[in-house]
């Protein structure tokens, strides 16, 4: 069987403008909490989010791209460019027809859309932009990051709500495991930070009302999750490729699993017993036991409902190995990013394996007797990390799961 590694790495994030930026950030339990500046939040009863601070996307593209592209799509392919340089693709004498995209989308272009709707109501449709629908459409930044770079492999983007970003790199993974493609630009990208984003997820008591301090993912306070926007994007590539083309590799996937709850459409099941399926797929595809996984990357929302379904999905699959393994939420630090937020969570697990720093879950100010393992509170940890789990739960019951692990040749 085809294995699959990583030779490149690129985000964009509410803590910094690159992968190295973010890591430095988290390892050091940095907030990305802020006032909201990028719209007028004085119609809603919150004024805080994560977003990608002072973002002039003229500082990286021309003014005519920049017309034309969503903010998610600038995330995209600024995460995207960045991986692929990293890399060393462009430089490369490769096949193009055999380099895939797949860089997700759990909402598209949610903010050019509600331009362009009021633009419609108030001025009629002939003032709608010509670049309406390639800056709405989901799969703009696969698109997008294709054409820039001639990359004729499968190119798409998966809409799984909060789990789009981990579901693409899971499925660039399978592509390449199974011969489809050679290399895959891998992740996801997200910008829904205005008044219907923010305000519907405080319409469903799913948002947090504190103003600092917060979100506090499995802390006995924690009130709901803080909306967060940025992109992140890995180059998965064959294993015998890599090294035919002397790429730096940086880690390794090893397994991914799927489910759906089948439970609700913005509830997790209480036992835990959809994500948990997620779980046991991944661990059987990368053929691991319970006691190999060193360190967990939990969803972790900060929300009340996901954090005990979590925490019951991992008591679930791994038993009593579950109590001896560190586990973290960096949304505590980025607000949830969304669809790109399972790819930023893969990365930020390849870099702790490469430091052997386990990151923090900051804003932890109690324990909760219904999450009572080991959440890495408010200080990062150095410890050995070889193999690391991702998870990523989306509205909709979808559950995907990342296994990643330190390469050896």
């Amino acid at each position: 069987m085809r294995r699959v590694v990583v030779t490149g790495m690129g985000a964009v994030s509410p803590v910094g403008y690159n992968a190295e930026a973010t890591w430095q950030a988290i390892r050091n339990g940095q907030s990305g909490l802020g006032p909201i500046t990028i719209f007028d939040s004085s119609n809603l009863p919150v004024h805080v989010a994560a977003e990608v601070k002072d973002f002039d996307p003229e500082a990286h593209f021309d003014k005519r791209e920049v017309r034309r592209m969503d903010r998610f799509q600038w995330f995209g392919l600024m995460a995207s460019s960045e991986a692929i340089d990293q890399a060393g693709l462009e430089s490369s004498s490769i096949d193009r027809s055999r380099v895939g995209v797949i860089v997700s989308s759990a909402s598209g272009g949610f903010i050019s859309f509600r331009e362009e709707i009021e633009n419609t109501l108030e001025n009629g449709p002939r003032r709608l932009s010509p670049f309406t629908i390639p800056k709405v459409m989901s799969n703009g930044a696969s698109g997008l990051v294709s054409i820039k770079y001639g990359f004729q492999g499968p190119a798409f983007s998966v809409a799984s709500a909060c789990a789009s970003g981990s579901d693409g790199i899971g499925t660039a993974y399978q592509l390449i495991k199974n011969g489809i493609a050679d290399v895959i630009v891998a992740g996801g990208a997200e910008a829904a930070l205005h008044e219907v984003g923010i305000g519907a997820f405080v319409r469903v008591q799913a948002h947090s009302m504190k103003t600092e301090a917060t979100p506090s993912p499995f802390s006995r306070d924690r009130d709901g999750l803080i909306m967060g926007e940025g992109g992140a994007a890995l180059v998965l590539e064959e294993l015998e490729h890599a090294r035919a083309r002397g790429a730096v590799i940086h880690g390794e996937i090893i397994g991914y699993g799927a489910s759906a709850d089948a439970f609700h459409i913005t509830a997790p099941t209480e036992d835990g017993s959809g994500s948990g399926l997620a779980i046991q797929r991944a661990l059987d595809d990368a053929h691991l036991n319970p006691d190999d996984i060193d360190y967990i990357s939990a969803h972790g929302t900060g929300t009340p409902l996901n954090d005990t379904s979590e925490t019951a999905a991992l008591k679930r699959v791994l038993g009593q190995a579950i109590y001896s393994i560190p586990i973290s939420s960096t949304k505590s630090m980025t607000g949830h990013m969304m669809g790109a937020t399972g790819a930023l969570e893969a990365l930020l697990c390849l870099q702790a394996i490469r430091d052997q720093i386990a990151p923090p879950t900051i804003n932890y100010h109690e324990p909760d007797p219904e999450c009572d393992l080991d959440f890495i509170p408010n200080t990062a940890r150095e410890m050995v990390i070889k193999t690391a789990m991702s998870n990523s739960f989306g509205f909709g019951g979808h559950n995907s799961v990342l296994i990643l692990r330190a390469f050896e040749g």
